[in-house]
């Protein structure tokens, strides 16, 4: 973020204020919704620069980047908004890898008119979760686009951290004997969005499960650094998430419903609506594939972490050449847990 000293112009307007063309035309008003908005909040040595990139020194160990462009609708839901998912989602996609986060950086679309306050409200729950987490926002970029085509803001989000030696979990390295571990309650996210939801009707009580994970796996590497695979099953859930395993690793797996834990609220909300919690998003949950030798100590370390206490082991890998994900029902027979055929429910990460 490079902005230009916006000298005696007025402060901006958060309170009734909307975005405009101008916030996104590299002029004085860009450089101003940066300083007042961008570097007031996310405030750090790096962005203090002003410089169009940031600069900074990597400890030793393997690289890992991931990015993710978040579209969620509604903005604002119970539990979290769009703000403190884009930092959480790139978190725990660099921490699956067995990385610390180091460094994120954020790209924002706005759209002509969206309220001042609403990104200021956005931005803020960013800068929380990333101070929070430990990980500063260093750079990014500011676009706006005319009115009627964006959906108010778009966020997108690109982290790095460093793999340290030993550590290399991939979806390619389940190996048949392997057990199966989620660190809590599925489902939270997705049903959080749907009750949100003006058409669905229902309300609920229950909150997003967004969260950084980064403290979690380190934890878990420590006590298992050779663990398989580590993953969080967001869109498409428990099951895609098993199922993209699966293929990479070319085996098979069994998962126990009885073993998987889920919230009352939605098992209820998901047999109202007709759909299955194993294909519902989470946003703060994190699946363990690791040996046998170890499922016991890493399910206790996952215990003992505030982001882990509803830890189960749900099943084991197996040889299968079709690589089919299957359920042990708690009726005692067994279903194929395949993908799903569409979209369940657009824009909800």
């Amino acid at each position: 973020m490079k902005p230009l000293r916006p000298g005696s112009m007025r402060p901006i307007d958060f309170t009734s204020g909307r975005v405009d063309l101008t916030h996104g035309s590299g002029g004085r008003s860009m450089a101003q919704l940066i300083e007042e908005l961008f570097i007031a909040n996310f405030d750090n040595e790096y962005l203090r620069q002003q410089n169009d990139q940031a600069v900074f020194e990597v400890p030793k160990g393997r690289l890992v980047m991931a990015t993710d462009a978040h579209v969620v609708s509604p903005l604002f839901f119970p539990g979290g908004d769009i703000g403190c998912l884009s930092v959480h989602g790139t978190i725990n996609d660099v921490a699956t890898a067995g990385a610390r986060p180091l460094y994120l950086a954020a790209s924002f679309v706005l759209e002509e008119g969206f309220p001042l306050a609403d990104l200021r409200r956005i931005v803020r729950s960013m800068a929380k979760a990333s101070m929070e987490a430990g990980v500063p926002i260093v750079t990014g970029d500011t676009k706006v686009v005319e009115q009627g085509k964006g959906d108010g803001v778009f966020i997108t989000t690109t982290g790095v951290g460093v793999v340290p030696e030993g550590v290399s979990p991939s979806g390619d390295r389940a190996r048949p004997g392997d057990r199966i571990l989620c660190s809590g309650s599925i489902g939270d996210h997705g049903v959080a969005i749907m009750a949100q939801r003006e058409s669905l009707g229902f309300s609920t009580t229950l909150e997003s499960d967004t969260a950084a994970l980064h403290t979690l796996v380190e934890r878990l590497v420590k006590v298992a650094p050779d663990v398989h695979v580590l993953r969080d099953p967001t869109r498409g859930g428990v099951a895609a998430t098993l199922n993209e395993i699966a293929r990479q690793s070319k085996v098979g797996m069994l998962i126990r419903e009885a073993a998987i834990p889920v919230r009352q609220e939605v098992k209820a909300a998901c047999e109202f609506l007709g759909l299955d919690p194993l294909n519902v998003a989470n946003e703060g949950k994190l699946l363990v594939l690791c040996a046998p030798a170890d499922a016991d100590a890493l399910l206790v370390a996952m215990k003992e972490h505030p982001l882990g206490r509803q830890a189960a082991v749900i099943g084991a890998v197996h040889e299968d050449p079709n690589c089919f994900v299957q359920m042990e029902t708690v009726f005692g027979g067994k279903r194929i847990v395949d993908w799903l055929a569409g979209e369940q429910l657009p824009r909800i990460c």
